[in-house]
């Protein structure tokens, strides 16, 4: 039988900025980037989206935005800046994706042109979804603006939208074009979504850099007091471990179901689900960590002394480690527990979750002791 094979590798790179005042006339950082991307033969289009939130605490921001804009050689901004609520309800409803889409045809937002988002996390992984669908793929840049997104969503490649009550059923990997830090942003954030935003770096430094966990520890209360210095040191780092993970060999695209950099998110996926996202998805996530630290203690890999600094520095940062949905519900299952299976049908495949040898290095497990899984809840609940 004869068969014709092809072979091709698709090379991606983007730059992730630190900044603050991104929109000051006088910040370069942006307006430097996207001259450089402009063409002698025609105008590129722009078109910003922007969180409501962001609006109300930064009143004059889409002024700043608009006027700013225009001082870009080679572009030209769409005529309004796209104003829409943030949190998680955004990736619920189709009706704003839509239209959303709509605005990408009438202001003519080519595949040269430019989708930006302005927002938390939930934001920029709808904004992202819409540029990867649009024309196959519109150009899209985020403008992290929580602790969370600065630090991790913001700078990865996944971008998505719930579907059928699951979290991210529909998404696509589509990396960002470039992504702007702006540190003045969380300095309105609430206090939930200051502490809750540090889980990611405690998760990826518990599997990956055992120094960083140290240095965690020892700044912690200090972290969540609201010290910015060591928030933006914090979120540098995190971010750094992130993209080194995802192109240093880490399946980007995540092809197979081994997912480190999801230490901890099994249960707090469901968590968030069931809560219909009262719980933050860092508060969900720290639960997610505290409860898989002590089942790896509890099968002998995790020292004891070592579980008991990962839920002393989930405490000291204000984070939540328990949630009563841990518990049997009235004679039946955990209906946290139970979504391990819808968890294994997310990945593809079979179930894959991370836990920690140690402190600094995480290892793959394909199966869950429902009983262990069980003894690891109370015992977070009685550590509270």
């Amino acid at each position: 039988m004869e068969y014709l094979l092809q072979n091709f590798n698709v090379n991606f790179h983007y730059q992730v900025h630190f900044t603050s005042q991104l929109f000051n006339p006088e910040n370069n950082c942006l307006r430097a980037y996207l001259e450089a991307q402009a063409v002698n033969t025609h105008l590129k289009k722009i078109l910003v989206v922007l969180d409501q939130g962001m609006a109300a605490h930064h009143q004059a921001l889409p002024q700043q935005i608009a006027a700013y804009l225009k001082t870009i050689k080679g572009f030209e901004p769409a005529p309004e800046i796209l104003t829409i609520a943030g949190g998680e309800a955004v990736k619920n409803d189709l009706p704003l994706f839509l239209n959303l889409v709509n605005a990408i045809d009438k202001y003519k937002i080519d595949r040269h042109s430019y989708l930006v988002g302005i927002g938390g996390g939930s934001l920029l992984d709808l904004v992202g979804f819409v540029a990867a669908v649009s024309h196959r793929g519109v150009k899209h840049i985020r403008i992290p603006t929580t602790v969370l997104s600065q630090n991790d969503s913001g700078i990865g490649v996944k971008n998505g939208i719930n579907f059928n009550g699951k979290k991210n059923f529909l998404g696509a990997f589509a990396p960002p074009q470039a992504v702007f830090n702006d540190s003045r942003f969380l300095t309105t954030l609430e206090k939930r979504d200051w502490n809750s935003g540090m889980v990611e770096a405690v998760k990826v430094a518990l599997i990956k850099d055992a120094a960083f966990f140290e240095w965690m520890e020892s700044r912690a209360k200090a972290l969540s007091d609201g010290n910015m210095e060591d928030m933006q040191q914090l979120i540098y780092r995190c971010a750094a471990l992130h993209m080194q993970h995802i192109g240093n060999g880490g399946d980007p695209f995540e092809s197979g179901s081994s997912r480190p950099l999801d230490f901890g998110h099994w249960s707090a996926h469901k968590l968030e689900q069931l809560t219909n996202f009262a719980l933050r998805h860092g508060e969900a996530v720290s639960i997610g960590v505290a409860l898989d630290s002590v089942y790896s203690y509890l099968i002998g890999w995790l020292a004891e002394s070592d579980m008991l600094r990962i839920i002393a520095v989930l405490k000291n940062m204000q984070l939540p480690i328990w949630h009563p949905l841990l518990e049997r519900q009235g004679g039946a299952e955990s209906p946290v527990i139970a979504g391990l299976e819808e968890f294994r049908e997310h990945l593809g495949g079979r179930l894959t979750i991370s836990l920690l040898k140690k402190i600094g290095q995480g290892e793959d497990v394909h199966e869950l002791n429902l009983d262990r899984l069980y003894e690891a809840a109370a015992i977070t609940k009685s550590l509270q």
